[in-house]
């Protein structure tokens, strides 16, 4: 029970979660003669696909291409063909990182199997959900809100299981929270209404947060899952590259079957159509999902090789240069205030990030003096 409780104390965004979820012992094991050499590849290798990854996907569901100024809205498409994409390289990835006491099946049995349906469901309903938020809010505040991870996995889990948190993780929330409403109640330019969207332009925000409100609550439930089936799985029996294979791969039958079985959508051919008549989207789509596989992968070795509190150090300031980025690269501008809600949501971020450490360090320094005092 104890081990169940303290697997809720961390939460991360969805790939670092699953990540440091499966690979249980992935710290003890590290190598540490990895050299700096190595460290640079994988940090690099985490900025350059996902700060591509999302600049592509800034220009995909938000800008206009062709003469006609048609938008892509097709949120299932973009989000198949990422999951392909990542199945296949996380099989790569699986195959070669297996060594011949790990096991060979992607899916290990069919009781994990059916856990990862649920997981990789509650992941597919909450994308559609996040990528329609994004006719409504800029790209900056869905990333702000993004990083908000924390604060549904505590609703969950303080509404339905009933649990405490640590007093700093309520001070985390709402430093999050806070920045997040600064932020979307002082726009730069108040007055300007998002093409596309209705005379009222309160209204669409207000709209926009509620869908991106569901998307949270989705990724709250997907971790949520995640938390509750992991603490339960006995070491060793998945690794991360099989856990990346399985899961883009029922991600990927799920959307797939929608697409192709939902006599009522329309999505599939209204998509292919898009990208005929704009080919350039195509390539914009082919680019986002090479960048989130390849991401994916950097994830799981540096994990692996160098340990979670690495990981969690590059993830946040991944996010917060994705957000430089998109304001150099799209024109964004941001007013004083949404400044300080930036610096809110990052402070409140780091903070979590730099009270783990404190926790991995703790955890560190127990088990050496009780190696000690076996010796």
């Amino acid at each position: 029970m104890a081990r169940r409780k303290n697997s809720l104390k961390d939460v991360k965004d969805p790939i670092v979660a699953i990540a440091e979820s499966v690979a249980h012992t992935t710290e003890d094991s590290k190598d540490h003669g990895s050299s700096i050499f190595q460290l640079i590849i994988c940090v690099g290798g985490i900025y350059a696909s996902f700060l591509t990854w999302a600049l592509l996907q800034e220009r995909i569901t938000t800008t206009p291409y062709g003469a006609d100024k048609e938008i892509f809205r097709s949120p299932l498409l973009l989000n198949t063909v990422q999951s392909l994409f990542a199945a296949l390289t996380g099989y790569a990835y699986f195959s070669y990182s297996s060594s011949p006491g790990q096991p060979s099946r992607v899916f290990p049995n069919v009781s994990i199997s059916l856990r990862l349906l649920l997981v990789a469901l509650t992941q597919s309903l909450a994308s559609p959900f996040g990528y329609a938020s994004l006719q409504h809010i800029d790209y900056i505040t869905y990333i702000l809100a993004k990083s908000c991870k924390l604060l549904p996995v505590m609703f969950l889990h303080i509404t339905v299981f009933r649990r405490r948190y640590p007093l700093y993780k309520y001070a985390v929330v709402f430093l999050v929270t806070a920045g997040v409403a600064i932020f979307t109640l002082h726009p730069a330019h108040p007055k300007k209404i998002k093409k596309g969207a209705s005379s009222d332009g309160e209204k669409n925000v207000v709209y926009g947060m509620l869908l991106l409100g569901v998307n949270l609550l989705f990724d709250g439930l997907t971790n949520t899952i995640q938390d509750d089936i992991f603490s339960r799985t006995p070491k060793g029996i998945v690794s991360g590259p099989q856990m990346m294979t399985a899961l883009n791969t029922i991600s990927s039958m799920l959307t797939i079957g929608y697409l192709l079985l939902n006599p009522w959508s329309t999505e599939l051919t209204d998509a292919l159509a898009f990208m005929k008549e704009h080919p350039k989207v195509g390539m914009d789509i082919m680019g986002f999902a090479v960048c989130g596989g390849l991401g994916q992968v950097f994830i799981f070795h540096t994990l692996s090789k160098f340990g979670s509190l690495v990981l969690v150090t590059v993830t946040v300031t991944r996010k917060m240069l994705s957000m430089i980025f998109s304001v150099v690269a799209f024109g964004h501008s941001l007013s004083s205030m949404q400044r300080l809600g930036v610096g809110l949501v990052f402070s409140g971020i780091g903070a979590e990030a730099e009270m783990k450490r404190q926790g991995e360090v703790a955890k560190k320094m127990t088990k050496q003096n009780g190696c000690a005092k076996k010796e």
